[in-house]
């Protein structure tokens, strides 16, 4: 394993073409500052770039996942100038918000691993994430309203409720409320709760099975399905499934995968 980093986010090179992303400032519960957030930009650029990842896991270091904003000041943002104007203020707000666009529009899929809170800014973060695991620690909610601000913000009001359901989302959203791992778990939040020492291995082995199928054809899964939340009819959502399974069918690794399969040999993909 290789690890390198831009500061408070650490990058480690896992086998299996699984890459770790391990927010690092625990001491501040990985709160979202304007340091973290250019890094998180930054790692999310390096491995979009990196071919040998096909799978990405996203966790917090320390007792908690993402506190949500640091409370004790953002610092200044790429496009602002620390005036607290509200073009200063707007900066800000994008900055962050473009994480989540930033994380749909990775080709590969991110597994959360969240444990403690997933607050605010790390509820987005959580949501935005392709698969969630979580340990019984781990707690989320949607903090914005706890501080005088709108319960929409930083895409949790377009994500949660296609996750959980309308109804339980304005619930979440207009009180603040923590919801506990199992009722994560119940709510279709997260999609397995495990104990605290199991977290990491068991994201990672979500990843690494991820990861044992061919590149594009997964690549294809997450584009279509995030496409599929917006598309608005069925007949247009069957025109991309076809155009995009039909382009999967012409690839080198389908080949490779049908003849494999009759061999009753594991696949060798190679992304082509």
């Amino acid at each position: 394993m290789t690890e390198f980093g831009y500061g408070t986010v650490r990058i480690l090179n896992a086998s299996q073409g699984v890459t770790e992303l391990v927010m690092s400032r625990p001491e501040r519960f990985n709160a979202l500052q304007s340091r973290l957030v250019s890094d998180l930009h930054q790692a999310f650029a390096a491995v979009a770039a990196e071919r040998s990842c096909r799978v990405v896991v996203l966790r917090g270091e320390g007792r908690h996942f993402c506190a949500g904003a640091d409370l004790a000041g953002h610092g200044q943002a790429p496009g602002g100038d620390g005036s607290g104007s509200p073009q200063d203020w707007m900066a800000t707000q994008e900055h962050i918000a473009s994480l989540v666009t930033t994380m749909r529009h990775l080709p590969q899929p991110i597994v959360a691993a969240v444990q403690g809170a997933a607050a605010g800014g790390g509820l987005a973060l959580a949501l935005a994430s392709d698969v969630r695991l979580c340990d019984d620690t781990a707690r989320f909610n949607a903090a914005f309203v706890k501080v005088g601000l709108s319960g929409c913000d930083v895409g949790v009001s377009w994500l949660l409720p296609r996750i959980v359901g309308a109804s339980r989302a304005f619930e979440l959203l207009l009180t603040g409320r923590f919801m506990a791992a199992a009722e994560a778990r119940e709510a279709g939040l997260v999609s397995a709760v495990v104990a605290p020492a199991r977290l990491r291995q068991d994201a990672l082995d979500v990843a690494a099975q991820i990861a044992a199928h061919s590149p594009y054809g997964v690549r294809m899964t997450k584009q279509v399905m995030w496409a599929q939340l917006e598309i608005p009819s069925l007949e247009a959502a069957l025109a991309l499934e076809n155009r995009t399974q039909v382009t999967a069918a012409l690839t080198a690794d389908h080949r490779e995968a049908v003849q494999a399969f009759l061999a009753k040999r594991p696949p060798r993909f190679t992304g082509r």
